[in-house]
């Protein structure tokens, strides 16, 4: 299997090397109001993702959770299962590791 990492870092999955950015960054598109002068708070609209390649035999595209949800027809664009129990945290409680991928 080939994976392609569409997120602006590395992803390291336990017992692999890190997987570096592919240079190109996939994203969901949004569209926001304007901004509640009370509140402060805008609504934001999602739209379609963008950067993902068509899909590709023995090709898995890394995204975040947020485009993988946007593609749930894809069986090839997978998000880093950063919520698993199984994950690996350094002292500060950040991810060293996830140990695998999801399908969203």
């Amino acid at each position: 299997m080939r994976y392609v990492n569409l997120t602006p870092h590395a992803v390291t999955v336990t017992g692999w090397e890190p997987i570096p950015p592919s240079g190109t960054v996939a994203r969901v598109e949004v569209e926001f109001s304007e901004f509640d002068p009370r509140t402060k708070v805008s609504v934001a609209r999602y739209g379609r993702p963008l950067g993902v390649p068509e899909p590709e035999e023995g090709t898995f595209y890394i995204v975040s959770a947020m485009v993988s949800q946007a593609m749930p027809t894809r069986n090839d664009v997978v998000a880093p299962a950063t919520g698993h129990p199984s994950v690996v945290r350094d002292a500060k409680g950040q991810i060293v590791s996830v140990p695998g991928f999801v399908l969203c």
